[in-house]
């Protein structure tokens, strides 16, 4: 009996004293999530900076005093998952980015961002995996299958529409931004929907009906997310209307109106849809309907509600990223071949340079055939930069990569650890290196 007890106490402390690390580990990300917002803020003025790059920096620092006090064996105060980031920090980012777009520029260009968007992501798609293919296999990296080459193709074929958000201004430059960012969400989500689709099928042995099927698969998934978001959208503007909750209480309306929007994309997760499409246009759809039919109080709580979750869950990623980009153990793989990995990553920038150039050219001047006015055209000048801005990966990119290449939390495989790695370094060099060159 006194064994059982001793036992029975030994096995409590060391459940408290895991679950204080936790609740350690987390005073510490929301300390650092603060320093981001206040260091940011003193920096508004500084045009090299903004949240997201203050966001990274932070991570990197925090992640180097990790490592020196735990003697280099972790630079993570929190474990990264894809749980965490695909049902916790994107849902709110893509909610607010359809509830703050301006529809009449978006629906006016929608034929361009569709194109751009899903047909752009689709060449990028076929330019990077057939270049990391060609390249890859002569580099000896490791064992890769067809499967992480097509996947490859996916992850760097998604664009980060969160930080193109912050560099572009949605009153200075209108046209430019519906085209970029509506690009950004849209290319986003194929690049989702095209690497669960590639995860779903045996693609050892490649022939036209498994090909017209993967086709298939992916229209029907673009169009099934989009009408689920849409159908999401309308059932909470009529529900708020035919009840009017506003006259009893505001938080009511705000409540039903964010949960609405979250089971929309839970909806399409647990349907295996692609999240990211439903939640943007259930935003879309709140903002044209819902919006309209909540108390006046409860239209300004929601624009700010929706728009401060997604501003803390970008900072939380950036943050994330700047830690994870100092864990020892992936580069401790890849130290013996540091070459290698250096030639991965710049393999891996010239084909997403390519995959835009492929694309933005060539259905810029497509979609300005079917443009009447010169002013609705897209100049030169704007297609380099829709070119540029689109080169930024970021968070989906990173997520992606630790999906495909990371089994249960460990990179030991040296093929898996070069390019969670590499990953790493196109996003942080990406987002720091185009940033300034728009601005």
């Amino acid at each position: 009996m006194a064994i059982e007890l001793s036992n029975l106490m030994e096995r409590s402390l060391s459940m408290l004293s895991s679950d204080h690390k936790s609740v350690v580990s987390m005073n510490l990300f929301v300390a650092l999530l603060c320093a981001c917002i206040v260091i940011g803020h003193l920096l508004e003025e500084n045009r090299w900076m903004n949240e997201s790059i203050t966001a990274l920096i932070i991570g990197l620092c925090t992640g180097i005093v990790i490592l020196l006090t735990t003697n280099g064996t972790s630079s993570h105060v929190l474990m990264f998952s894809e749980d965490l980031f695909f049902i916790y920090l994107l849902p709110p980012i893509i909610f607010n980015a359809g509830f703050q777009v301006k529809k009449k520029q978006f629906f006016r260009n929608f034929m361009t961002i569709m194109l751009f968007g899903a047909v752009g992501t689709l060449i990028s798609f076929v330019i990077i995996s057939a270049g990391a293919v060609h390249f890859f296999k002569q580099m000896n990296i490791g064992t890769l299958k067809i499967g992480d080459y097509l996947a490859i193709g996916a992850i760097f074929a998604a664009t980060d529409s969160v930080c193109t958000l912050q560099v572009l201004n949605q009153d200075e430059t209108p046209l430019l931004y519906s085209l970029v960012f509506g690009e950004g969400v849209v290319n986003d989500a194929t690049s989702v929907v095209l690497f669960n689709a590639i995860q779903s099928f045996d693609l050892s042995h490649i022939n036209l009906s498994i090909a017209l099927k993967f086709v298939g698969s992916f229209f029907y998934l673009f169009i099934a997310s989009t009408m689920l978001g849409v159908i999401a959208g309308l059932l909470s503007a009529f529900i708020i209307k035919k009840l009017y909750m506003g006259r009893h209480s505001t938080d009511r309306e705000v409540a039903l109106m964010i949960l609405m929007a979250y089971l929309s994309y839970m909806l399409a997760e647990l349907f295996y849809l692609s999240g990211i499409l439903t939640v943007f246009f259930c935003g879309i759809v709140m903002s044209h309907y819902t919006w309209h039919n909540v108390t006046e109080s409860s239209r300004v709580t929601t624009k700010h509600a929706f728009a401060t979750l997604s501003f803390v869950a970008e900072i939380f990623i950036f943050l994330y990223v700047g830690m994870d980009a100092l864990d020892i153990e992936k580069w401790r793989v890849v130290r013996d071949s540091p070459g290698k990995s250096v030639g991965v990553s710049a393999i891996l920038l010239g084909l997403v340079l390519l995959g835009r150039a492929a694309f933005v050219f060539p259905l810029s001047f497509l979609s300005n055939l079917t443009k009447k006015s010169s002013h609705e055209k897209i100049g030169l000048k704007q297609q380099l930069t829709i070119w540029w801005a689109g080169l930024m990966r970021g968070a989906v990119s990173m997520a992606l990569a630790y999906k495909q290449f990371t089994s249960s939390g460990h990179t030991k495989l040296h093929g898996n650890a070069i390019m969670i790695t590499s990953t790493i370094t196109v996003v942080l060099f990406s987002t720091v290196v185009s940033h300034h060159h728009i601005l």
